[in-house]
């Protein structure tokens, strides 16, 4: 049986939303503007060593075809260890208007194959980015474990990961640690 893994990242006020800066949010870009460099290496071997146990990612449309668009351009800026494992992976992509995912290894489902997929997928079937896609996760119980990786600013406004949440949501917590100097990590068991 397959467990489902929200890994984000996240300011200390919980924002979620824009971190590259290219959605025009007003507070966008906070991922670079608050990420020393020795915290950008350690940031990336964590997400790096974080994928090695994965088997499948989960994607909405428009993350995606975002995720598909830097993986599949020929100037990737993590680690060309981690984006080749991201192109490897089988994905699914939760949308019912993308017609031709741009992603080799990409099957279009609906939100209600989403627990068929966790029956058939024997291991982790990890998250990113897809923050409406989480909302739903959670309100059909589907959600497994939420890794955080907390970013050093806090922004006052901006869409949370939780934000779409419709009941309180008790988790455990099952791990922390710093990343480099100035981030955090965070993992909860729902």
């Amino acid at each position: 049986m397959g467990k489902i893994v929200i890994s984000s990242n996240v300011t200390l006020d919980g924002v979620v939303q824009d971190p590259d800066g290219e959605e025009g949010f007003e507070h966008g870009g906070w991922f670079h503007q608050f990420v020393a460099h020795q915290d950008l290496e350690a940031w990336v071997a964590r997400e790096t060593a974080e994928l090695r146990d994965v088997e499948a990612l989960l994607f909405g449309g428009r993350s995606s075809e975002w995720f598909a668009s830097r993986m599949l351009s020929a100037d990737v800026r993590v680690s060309p260890e981690w984006a080749d494992r991201v192109k490897s992976l089988p994905k699914y992509v939760v949308s019912s208007t993308l017609e031709d995912p741009r992603w080799t290894n990409a099957t279009i489902i609906n939100a209600k194959e989403v627990a068929e997929l966790k029956q058939t997928v024997d291991g982790e079937i990890l998250v990113y980015g897809s923050y409406r896609l989480v909302g739903t996760l959670i309100e059909q119980n589907l959600v497994d474990e939420v890794r955080l990786v907390v970013f050093p600013v806090v922004l006052g406004s901006g869409r949370r990961l939780f934000d779409e949440t419709i009941d309180k949501l008790p988790l455990h917590l099952v791990d922390t640690r710093t990343i480099g100097e100035t981030l955090l990590y965070y993992a909860y068991e729902f």
